[in-house]
């Protein structure tokens, strides 16, 4: 008889386990299910919202033809042929609204511009062309009176039929811009003479140096020019280009020496010249 009862019991307790693991996997059942329908919600108001969320456009057509290099090489031209003048303010919007370029890339331009010394970074106020002082007028004509006498020297031994032939294009072109009252372009092919004679040296960083002090020289024939021979007169870029024709070092370290030292007299460093145009104005001319 004990074994009977002994199996009810065990009837009864297997019983009360089945209805507990079978309340146990509903439950577990049902929150699955519950789950798994918030999971599609989910995820379907994440496809809703993507479809609906504006996606960032993509870049202009202009952001994609002008880069930062050739906006900083369009404002350097515009700095060296004295368009944009020492001390103007580069606002970034003014900027973005004359090429039609984004903002990212104007602040990458002005950041390459402060790197070559033309463009000055003033925190909290912005970018703005630099302007050199007197001393730094000084300094800057000193070591191209230093520098550039050496490298002509060592261009005149080096000098091809080719290079010769670049320079008097180089002539040619400042006396067309001469003729039609563009002074600016004609002092920016001025100094594009000189680094030619740079590049003939076949020094690279020599030339690279030469560049720098070329270009801080447009800001302070800006500033401080007097006469119209501060362009670098013809006569004697023709006499360089002679003595380069024939290889004369000698008569070439002299004959850049005191052309130099010409250019130097014609500025007036206790004056500065300025000019009331406004960038979107200077750049558009």
């Amino acid at each position: 008889m004990a074994v009977p009862k002994f199996f009810a019991k065990v009837t009864v307790i297997a019983y009360k386990v089945g209805h507990i693991l079978y309340t146990i996997v509903t439950q577990i059942g049902d929150k699955a299910a519950r789950w798994h329908r918030g999971g599609v919600a989910a995820r379907s108001e994440i496809r809703q919202y993507r479809l609906m969320k504006p996606t960032s456009p993509p870049p202009s057509s202009t952001d994609r033809a002008v880069s930062a290099e050739a906006l900083a090489q369009d404002l350097s031209a515009a700095i060296h042929a004295h368009r944009i003048a020492p001390g103007m303010k580069l606002g970034e919007d003014d900027l973005s609204d004359v090429y039609g370029v984004s903002r990212t890339i104007v602040r990458s331009a002005l950041q390459t511009l402060a790197h070559q010394k033309l463009v000055d970074i003033k925190r909290n106020r912005g970018a703005f062309v630099a302007s050199p002082s007197p001393r730094d007028a000084s300094e800057v004509f000193e070591a191209r009176i230093m520098i550039e006498p050496h490298v002509a020297e060592v261009a005149a031994l080096k000098a091809t039929p080719q290079d010769i032939a670049v320079l008097r294009q180089h002539i040619a072109d400042k006396h067309a811009a001469v003729v039609a009252g563009d002074r600016g372009q004609a002092l920016a092919l001025s100094g594009r003479f000189h680094l030619e004679i740079a590049r003939m040296a076949d020094q690279a960083t020599i030339a690279d140096f030469v560049r720098s002090l070329v270009e801080r020289s447009s800001l302070i024939i800006a500033l401080y020019w007097r006469k119209q021979s501060t362009l670098c007169e013809s006569g004697a870029h023709h006499a360089l280009i002679d003595a380069l024709a024939v290889h004369d070092g000698p008569a070439t370290h002299e004959l850049m020496k005191y052309h130099l030292l010409d250019l130097q007299g014609g500025l007036d460093l206790h004056k500065q010249a300025s000019e009331n145009l406004s960038l979107k104005d200077a750049l558009r001319r």
